[in-house]
């Protein structure tokens, strides 16, 4: 580490330091940190009294430390007494003061003032198994000398059902690599997946992936694990949420501890339960891990014109890169002297007139993808196209009101209810002839709105808007992957929102006659209903798009230890739901997703 901590070995983990309570296996000869994050639970919690899931016979009644301030730690590195890497014999001083210690050096960076603020499963493991845990049923079998089989191990059968659904997953386009290409159903391995990868994959299909693959009580820690990292790696965080991972992950650690053997607990199993702590201090872990500066370290390998002169040839770029966005700023603007790259599936802003009168659905905010096909409507197409663009065009608020009041005139006790399904089915001819007369509008826009599009219609395969591609069902059978699912905010023909999600089937663009010109595009779908009766409904959705991510996951730690009680061979312990806090979510959203809304 930078700050010359050692990260290997006994005292690897750099908050407990020497208070750690890691060992060495005795049959492999590996550092374990297993049955090391009981001290991290509160006080009167039933897994420390628990002797037999994990240390058999061990009890544990300390509580962990806390972390050590940087003027403590800045105190000990200088007590030791290393000399700076330019001293004389300063690596065989360092190298024997760092002896039995973590500390193997004094970094150059305590100078700064601000840096003092900041498979395991084999016979070996098995057979060290029960000499520290108390587990007969993963024992050794005296006549055959084979080892049972573990409740978390998948046979050939699963494994291949396991691959042969991930090879058949689709993502959204840049969203993650092609994972069908890492697996290998012939030693039936996945091999080749980024760092970018394995994030997608524990955070997003591990839960799903295994749910029925694996009994519950090695499932639900897995996925309380998942969860965790989802939470964790949120582009914002709230320190209550913290304050709550922080609880939570030395639970989920013990659960994993009564299910894998103590070989598979090494420091990188050990150091989840200090990453709370570290976002409470850095913040989000967004603008901590190496994607970032990977992508830039890409970006100066590309400036390398002479292979012979790596670092001139970087250096030259830059300057030369640099001098010219210098010299752009002495020009006016809307002259383009650095080329500008526009970024994935980013368009391009489009001119449009200074038109007073022109709604904003005739604004242009996207650009489709491939060569267009004519077609006409068909007479439900042109209902449903029309009476949608009516309810959704901000400018057509006024008349909807005067709709309204009407009806309230005609019905004074008419309902929420009934007010929508009329504004579907009636609006659309009532402001059609509520415009015709010149003293209520004399907008051309409003007026050739009213007048309804023509049937003839112009069809893509696909449209990139607002930064994100969206494709046809069509058009992504045959890809790799999968653009053509949509989320909208919809009404039950009441005042109630529901989530409606569906495949994009359809991308049309509508032309409404007379001049000016005037066009729109519309997504046609096919809706799942999210209600009881479970069905598909035909929809068209309209343009533009504003698509907003809303991660609210699901929090599967049971705070009051329910769950776990079953699983545990102790008789059960009656605790009081003032022991633990509350966690924020409930289990029957297990393996929830995002919720993209598209507004």
């Amino acid at each position: 580490m930078l700050s010359g901590w050692s990260t290997s070995g006994r005292l690897a983990c750099p908050y407990c330091m020497k208070n750690t309570e890691a060992f060495t296996l005795p049959e492999s000869g590996k550092q374990s940190w297993f049955d090391c994050h009981r001290k991290f639970l509160p006080t009167g919690h039933h897994f420390r009294r628990n002797v037999t899931e994990f240390r058999k016979g061990k009890q544990v009644r300390h509580q962990f430390g806390g972390v050590r301030t940087g003027d403590e730690v800045l105190a000990e590195v200088d007590g030791l007494g290393f000399k700076r890497a330019y001293e004389n014999d300063a690596k065989a001083t360092n190298d024997e003061l760092s002896k039995g210690r973590g500390w193997n050096r004094k970094n150059i960076f305590w100078d700064l003032p601000y840096w003092r603020t900041n498979t395991k499963d084999t016979a070996k493991s098995r057979a060290e198994l029960n000499k520290i845990c108390d587990r007969p049923d993963l024992a050794q079998d005296e006549e055959t000398g084979r080892y049972p089989k573990a409740l978390y191990a998948l046979d050939r059968d699963l494994k291949k059902i396991l691959l042969e659904w991930i090879q058949k997953l689709k993502f959204p386009d840049g969203y993650v690599s092609n994972l069908s290409r890492c697996v290998d159903l012939n030693s039936l391995k996945m091999m080749g997946m980024k760092s970018h990868d394995c994030h997608v994959f524990m955070q997003r299909l591990l839960p799903i992936a295994l749910r029925e693959l694996l009994p519950a009580e090695v499932w639900e820690p897995l996925t309380e694990l998942s969860i965790f990292f989802r939470e964790l790696t949120a582009t914002s965080l709230k320190k209550t949420d913290l304050q709550r991972l922080e609880l939570d992950i030395p639970k989920i650690l013990c659960k994993l501890e009564r299910i894998f053997p103590p070989s598979f607990f090494d420091s990188m199993e050990h150091l989840p339960v200090h990453l709370p702590y570290e976002a409470m201090m850095a913040g989000p872990v967004q603008y901590r891990w190496m994607y970032p500066f990977e992508r830039y370290l890409r970006k100066l390998k590309n400036k390398v014109s002479n292979k012979g002169r790596v670092e001139g040839s970087i250096s030259s770029e830059y300057l030369l890169e640099e001098t010219a966005k210098f010299a752009s700023f002495y020009f006016k603007d809307g002259d383009l002297m650095v080329p500008c790259r526009v970024q994935r599936n980013e368009v391009c802003e489009m001119d449009v007139d200074d038109d007073f009168d022109r709604l904003s659905i005739f604004k242009p905010k996207g650009r489709p993808v491939g060569a267009c096909r004519n077609r006409y409507m068909d007479d439900a197409e042109y209902v449903a196209a029309r009476s949608y663009i009516f309810l959704n065009c901000p400018e057509i608020e006024p008349y909807r009101e005067v709709f309204e009041g009407e009806l309230y005139e005609f019905n004074p006790e008419i309902t929420q209810t009934e007010i929508v399904v009329k504004l579907e089915r009636e609006f659309a001819f009532w402001f059609e002839q509520y415009v015709k007369d010149p003293t209520v509008c004399t907008n051309p826009y409003i007026l050739s709105l009213a007048k309804g599009p023509l049937r003839s219609v112009k069809t893509f395969k696909g449209y990139y808007v607002n930064g994100f591609k969206f494709n046809t069902e069509e058009y992504v059978e045959d890809r790799v992957t999968m653009n053509s699912g949509v989320c909208v905010k919809g009404s039950l023909y009441g005042p109630a929102e529901s989530d409606f999600y569906g495949v994009l089937t359809d991308i049309i663009e509508l032309e409404y006659p007379a001049l000016p010109i005037k066009r729109m595009v519309l997504f046609k779908c096919n809706w799942f209903d999210p209600t009881k009766t479970v069905a598909f409904q035909d929809d068209i959705a309209e343009h533009p798009l504003d698509v907003i991510t809303n991660d609210d996951p699901t929090n599967l730690v049971d705070p009051n230890g329910e769950a776990e009680e079953a699983a545990l061979h102790n008789p059960p312990i009656v605790e009081t739901e003032d022991d633990y806090p509350l966690s924020s979510s409930d289990d029957d959203d297990i393996g929830a997703e995002d919720e993209i809304e598209i507004v």
